[in-house]
């Protein structure tokens, strides 16, 4: 394809190519070329990140995609970082903690919040198809009655309800199923596909376990899928991985359609969808690069090390390059079965010995 003329001028120009339509020589000069301009304007824009920069990175332009500067993602704990005035920042996402513990703040302005918005869209569109599809969230909806409980998990339950209809929320707020509502939910259209969003381990406690628990034989729809994110901490714990995940989803409910996404509040938007053969996809507007946990140093694809997520979109907040406590490996790119273009890989879990904060855990402050 031909790139367009200005790669990337803002956050919403970045969405001017297609998902997955970029080989790798196009996209990373797409990339480059957008991401350092991100870079000089939150230079001239967010004084803290320019101090970073001056300090670590000096240099005006990187030359490729591992040398574009990067921010641990921890140092939206300890710092405002944000490339707007005050005035401009309608939308303030907090990452929660426990007691005693720092809060990730993340700015965003309402053009960078419409394009999160619409790659999110984007991205799910091509995976699931544009038809709004009845939805079941395997959560409760206390937090649509208290804003003071609004935080990640809601936050994400109201962006994926976008892509559904007729939405049932199957848990109370103790987390257990309403299994009667659901066999008459179910009843009202018994052929509909349905589309089912929740969280890793949300889904698996008190949707698998729980039906398998109770006894209940509950099928779904042919064509019905599973749309689910999180951390999978737990999920280790519990010696589940994702090809065990699958298999209990069509065993208890008959849904063979099922995909993970990893995504975090730092780039909300820039979402790694799993592919059918289980590899999570990089977007044309986002990449990854996985760095040696010692000399953080660029590892090769089949390495596993610490990942660095890239995305066009953060214009507010100096959020475009983030070093995440995410342990990866990039198994290809542009070779997955699946066909997409780009980097396709793996999340193997935390980073010993850093503090354990998930994507599910955040909540949104409107802007005084």
């Amino acid at each position: 394809m031909t790139l367009p003329a200005t790669p990337a001028a803002n956050a919403a120009a970045a969405l001017d190519v297609e998902v997955f339509d970029l080989d790798r020589p196009q996209k990373r000069t797409w990339l480059l070329e957008g991401l350092n301009r991100l870079t000089r304007h939150h230079r001239v824009q967010c004084a803290p990140y320019a101090r970073i920069l001056d300090g670590l990175w000096p240099a005006d332009d990187a030359a490729s995609l591992e040398e574009v500067p990067w921010l641990p993602v921890r140092m939206f704990k300890l710092l405002d970082l944000k490339s707007i005035a005050d005035d401009k920042v309608s939308r303030t996402l907090v990452s929660s903690g426990t007691t005693g513990t720092a809060v990730s703040r993340i700015f965003l302005d309402a053009d960078t919040a419409r394009a999160q918005a619409r790659a999110l869209t984007r991205i799910f569109s091509h995976f699931a198809g544009a038809k709004r599809l009845r939805m079941l969230v395997v959560d409760d909806s206390s937090f649509l009655r208290d804003r003071s409980r609004f935080n990640a998990r809601a936050a994400g339950i109201l962006g994926f309800s976008n892509f559904g209809r007729d939405h049932l929320y199957l848990l109370d707020e103790d987390l257990q199923p309403d299994w009667t509502a659901l066999e008459r939910w179910l009843q009202a259209q018994p052929d509909e596909p349905v589309l089912l969003f929740g969280f890793t381990f949300i889904v698996w406690q008190s949707f698998v376990q729980a039906a398998r628990g109770h006894g209940r034989q509950i099928r779904f729809p042919a064509g019905s899928m599973l749309v689910h994110g999180g951390g999978w901490k737990k999920m280790d714990e519990q010696k589940v991985d994702n090809t065990a995940y699958k298999v209990a989803l069509s065993q208890t409910f008959g849904i063979e359609r099922v995909h993970n996404y990893y995504g975090m509040v730092e780039q909300v938007g820039s979402i790694f969808f799993e592919c059918e053969h289980g590899d999570l996809h990089a977007p044309a507007y986002a990449d990854v690069i996985v760095r040696d946990l010692q000399d953080l140093h660029p590892v090769p694809n089949g390495t596993t090390g610490a990942i660095q997520v890239l995305s066009l979109l953060p214009e507010s907040y100096p959020g475009h390059s983030l070093l995440t406590e995410d342990l990866g490996v990039i198994h290809g790119e542009d070779d997955c079965a699946c066909g997409r273009p780009g980097k396709h890989f793996a999340v193997l879990g935390r980073i010993k010995n850093v503090e354990i904060r998930g994507c599910s855990d955040t909540r949104t402050v409107p802007n005084a």
